[in-house]
């Protein structure tokens, strides 16, 4: 796919996806959402993308959805459905993508971000801020509700009774306060931002393996909604077995013992354990009164 509205880069084992509509403050369109999800796959797909890095080009993150449609932009009924018919919100259908990831994803958060710009951030596994960013959960001042997944991410990363703080008020925020609040891991300078990301996108890359950075990455996260820690145990001591008699394992301890760089060769195309992934998604039409034959294409009509 050739991409309008994002840029993506590989730059020694490191994506950076960059959302590209400066002029708009990179406001989210449905465009931007097939090219993120497109972008994704193609990394999961290539062994020599060992971290993602999400930014925005310009002065800002995501300004939100783009509002051109005017007051009818959240209207479902004026792109063709029915009144009342559930419909896929296309800022969740990308968000469970980020979530599927098999590579590490950090948040450079480079300015403003609101609505789907902040929400858009929750199933990335950190996010870090210029000290320029801000932050938004702005639904009810627009007379809707925050989309993208967000009422399952968000309580989970920053505790309840923030989400609904930043929730109920809608108000905008800077990046001090979403440290404060636990949103993001840090605020650095403006400047040190793309090269602070990298750094971090390095630690999980140089004495890491691939396949257990992939499988940690669906532990931790599958795990969030586990109803008792003996899922865990199950999850934790199957891929322990599986890793302990493969190779990688070989090699992290031998260079271990002896005292230099490990050299990983398990890749996550061909080397995830055959019960990957053991965490099967929903259907969306489950218990709820829909026409399957809308519900997968989130919003083409948009």
């Amino acid at each position: 796919m050739a991409y309008e509205s994002i840029l993506y880069d590989v730059e020694d084992q490191i994506l950076t996806i960059t959302l590209n509509r400066p002029d708009r403050l990179n406001a989210f369109t449905e465009q931007m959402r097939v090219e993120v999800i497109d972008a994704m796959d193609r990394a999961d797909a290539d062994d020599n993308v060992r971290a993602i890095i999400f930014t925005g080009a310009g002065r800002g993150y995501c300004a939100g959805a783009d509002l051109s449609r005017g007051g009818g932009t959240f209207n479902y009924e004026e792109r063709g459905y029915k009144p009342g018919e559930v419909v896929r919100d296309g800022g969740g259908v990308m968000t469970l993508r980020i979530y599927r990831s098999t590579k590490p994803v950090i948040g450079a958060i480079n300015g403003p971000s609101v609505g789907i710009g902040s929400t858009m951030q929750l199933p990335m596994d950190i996010r870090i801020a210029s000290e320029k960013a801000r932050f938004g959960f702005v639904f009810a001042q627009r007379g809707v509700v925050p989309e993208a997944c967000s009422s399952y991410f968000l309580p989970r990363l920053v505790g309840i009774s923030q989400a609904l703080d930043w929730g109920f008020s809608g108000r905008v925020f800077e990046a001090d306060e979403a440290l404060a609040g636990g949103l993001v891991k840090e605020v650095v300078p403006h400047d040190d931002l793309i090269p602070r990301a990298r750094e971090i996108a390095r630690t999980y890359i140089d004495k890491s393996s691939a396949v257990s950075v992939a499988l940690i990455r669906q532990m931790f996260w599958g795990c969030l909604s586990a109803d008792h820690p003996m899922e865990a145990h199950q999850i934790d001591s199957r891929n322990m077995v599986y890793m302990g008699a493969n190779a990688d394992a070989q090699e992290g301890v031998s260079s271990f013992l002896e005292k230099r760089a490990p050299k990983f060769s398990m890749k996550v195309s061909q080397d995830m354990p055959p019960w990957y992934p053991w965490v099967k998604e929903p259907d969306f039409a489950d218990g709820v009164d829909a026409d399957p034959s809308r519900l997968d294409d989130g919003l083409k009509k948009g």
